[in-house]
């Protein structure tokens, strides 16, 4: 199936495979008819828009090329003289035809127009916003174009960060949500509904003082920026929740009793696992592993990374253990072309001491930890349990080691300082670093775990990450933590 995706770097897919777009004025005309949403573009639009005020002599016949050679990327089983059906010739330019659910942009927008009950709307804005990687369109930031479809999109993605916030509010979810809201509230600051949000979740946990607290803020703020008072609507809810009047949600509805789910269906959902590893008694000892194990199961094996990934197209497991050294692709290079598809599963990389460059630059690609194959089968089954629910699991072995080799060392591409993160985040942050699980970062600060989820969300969010390894690298290369904090690494 032929998918787009432009809620973060911008890709066309064939089957979760990339698909090569060309360079960056080929892939800004795909891009530009992914944005007129199925309506034609002129071609005098399209050239306008490439080249803002200064078009080569040239542009026309550039612009056909350019189409010309999407067509058979996007198309490649086309005969020549064949009619495209994906991107298609439209007087007076060209469309780009394809279904709501292949664009990731166009099914986020449906998504967000969801109406119905609160569990409907959770579930539909949750959905949405699962959908986003990255900023929209950020590789064509400088053209007009782009950035108003960037920021229009960036608009809907507030709003269903809000209306998700508003039907967990309704279902009595708020301690879950505070963390999320306080991160949106101090991001956009002249938002109403986000203050609104915010003061709510807090005085339904009962702490009034603190969701009086938030409006002051809030106050302050807009007096500062605007040189306004509250909304009538803030000042409203300030009034009531002094008079204590506000109105509790329904608690939710009971399930209604039913009979025993069949073992199929049972409550915890059986992760599907690939095992890739070069020794066949490797393998099959990982195999008995997972045949004896309820709530995991093999979805596949490989022997070397180039079966690993194909094995991932074609099993779509949840979590893949990966040996780092193999022959013919190692298991670094197979991690990366893994993690770098759509949607791609867990990675956790076995391994027997391997090179410390090799782990380091595993843990940057974005793999979920790393387990010694000397270990016993309790800890493989930690880790393919921690990585499955977005933990990461790092033998306090391997870990010592190579954060006593590398810490300090910087790199370019890491996150900028962690300015802007408050106390509670970088606390989180620093038992992240330190090997904690959300349970234990949970029990340590008196927080309850789905509290502590969401914040690790938000800690991912704010440094543009994508796995929880990368936040102990993140915390590791910006000085937060150090080897001498060693001592407090868990094994899980």
């Amino acid at each position: 199936m032929l998918t787009f995706t432009a809620l973060g770097p911008f890709h066309a897919w064939s089957d979760g495979v990339p698909l090569d777009l060309g360079g960056q004025r080929q892939r800004a005309v795909l891009a530009r008819l992914l944005v007129a949403g199925g309506r034609a573009v002129p071609v005098h639009t399209l050239i306008d828009e490439l080249w803002p005020g200064d078009p080569p002599a040239q542009a026309l016949s550039t612009i056909q090329g350019y189409v010309s050679r999407l067509r058979r990327a996007l198309e490649p089983g086309r005969a020549p003289r064949e009619e495209a059906e994906v991107l298609v010739s439209a007087a007076p330019g060209y469309a780009l035809r394809a279904a709501p659910e292949q664009v990731d942009s166009w099914r986020f927008e449906g998504l967000v127009k969801t109406e119905g009950p609160p569990p409907q709307v959770w579930a539909a804005m949750d959905s949405a916003l699962g959908l986003w990687r990255g900023p929209a369109l950020a590789e064509f930031a400088e053209l007009t174009w782009a950035a108003t479809e960037a920021g229009r999109l960036e608009e809907l993605r507030l709003i269903a960060v809000e209306r998700r916030a508003d039907a967990g509010l309704a279902l009595g979810r708020a301690t879950s949500l505070v963390a999320d809201l306080e991160a949106h509230a101090s991001a956009h600051p002249l938002r109403e509904e986000a203050w609104r949000l915010l003061a709510l979740a807090l005085y339904r946990m009962g702490r009034q003082g603190d969701a009086l607290a938030a409006l002051r803020r809030a106050r302050t703020v807009w007096r500062d920026e605007l040189g306004l008072d509250l909304s009538a609507g803030l000042r409203r809810l300030e009034a009531d929740m002094l008079a204590q009047r506000l109105e509790e949600p329904p608690p939710p509805p009971s399930p209604a009793p039913s009979s025993p789910a069949p073992a199929a269906a049972a409550d915890e959902r059986v992760l599907r696992v690939l095992v890739a590893d070069d020794q066949a008694l490797v393998r099959a000892g990982l195999r008995a592993m997972l045949d004896s194990e309820d709530g995991v199961a093999l979805a596949g094996e490989a022997a070397n990374g180039e079966e690993a990934i194909a094995g991932v197209r074609a099993h779509r497991p949840d979590v893949v253990l990966l040996d780092i050294q193999m022959p013919h692709l190692d298991g670094l290079a197979a991690a990366r072309r893994i993690l770098a598809g759509e949607r791609p599963p867990k990675v956790v990389m076995m391994t027997t001491f391997g090179s410390d460059e090799n782990l380091y630059a595993a843990l940057r690609a974005g793999v979920s930890g790393f387990v010694l194959k000397t270990s016993a089968p309790e800890q493989f089954l930690a880790a393919i349990r921690a990585a499955a629910v977005g933990d990461a699991l790092i033998d306090p072995a391997v870990t010592t080691r190579l954060i006593s080799a590398f810490a300090g060392r910087t790199d370019p591409a890491s996150p900028p300082a962690l300015a802007g993160l408050s106390d509670a985040r970088l606390d989180v942050l620093k038992l992240v670093a330190r090997g904690l699980t959300n349970r234990q970062i949970g029990q340590t600060l008196a927080l309850p775990e789905d509290e502590v989820s969401v914040l690790v969300k938000s800690l991912l969010d704010h440094l543009g990450l994508f796995d929880r390894a990368q936040l102990v690298m993140a915390a590791y290369e910006s000085g937060l933590v150090t080897p001498g904090d060693m001592g407090h690494f868990s094994s899980l």
